[in-house]
């Protein structure tokens, strides 16, 4: 019989794993995250830059992207993809990482490990009180925008090809999903 680690690892065990590899450590196991494909890292980039400008013409805090350590416990440190923590609470920002919950965590869907995104990080944010989750999915061109309540996420929305996404934490963003997920070469809204 193998033999298997059961040991749940800590925060100082996740400092100490080799950072030649991505990872994260979710309920004390840790997992190794492989290199996200390139419809990936695109959306990811488009996402946080029309976020990021949005936050700062306005004032209202920061913009953070993977990989970012976000320890919400110590047996919880993640790296969404993308990070909103507002200048309220910018008490949680350290030298190293972010210590606490943000207001707003993007994923954008990982094609080999879809589960990670859409049941084991979705239960730790609402679990941890992150208040507003978007899950980006590049296959479908489609981002889901939930919102925390009693403990659980209702979907707030749901936009894709010719929608303008509404944040409820970011009042007054309306980022057009066919930004996100632009092909390079073409202005939005030219087809895939």
């Amino acid at each position: 019989m193998a033999n298997v680690n059961t040991a749940v690892l800590t925060y100082e065990d996740y400092r100490n794993a080799p950072d030649d590899e991505r990872h994260e450590l979710l309920e004390g196991e840790l997992v190794l995250t492989a290199a996200p494909n390139l419809a990936h890292q695109k959306a990811l980039f488009r996402m946080a830059r029309l976020v990021e400008d949005f936050v700062l013409e306005r004032g209202l805090g920061e913009v953070f992207i993977a990989p970012t350590d976000v320890v919400l416990s110590d047996t919880n440190v993640v790296q969404p993809d993308v990070i909103f923590i507002s200048k309220g609470r910018k008490s949680i920002l350290g030298a190293d990482n972010i210590r606490g919950v943000p207001e707003l965590v993007v994923e954008v869907i990982s094609r080999n490990n879809p589960e990670r995104d859409m049941v084991r990080k979705w239960e730790i944010y609402a679990r941890h009180g992150v208040g507003e989750y978007w899950i980006a999915d590049p296959d479908t061109r489609s981002i889901r925008v939930l919102v925390l309540e009693a403990g659980s996420y209702r979907v707030a929305g749901e936009y894709g090809a010719g929608d303008k996404l509404t944040s409820p934490t970011l009042k007054g963003l309306a980022l057009e999903v066919e930004d996100v997920f632009a092909v390079p070469g073409r202005a939005s809204g030219q087809g895939a």
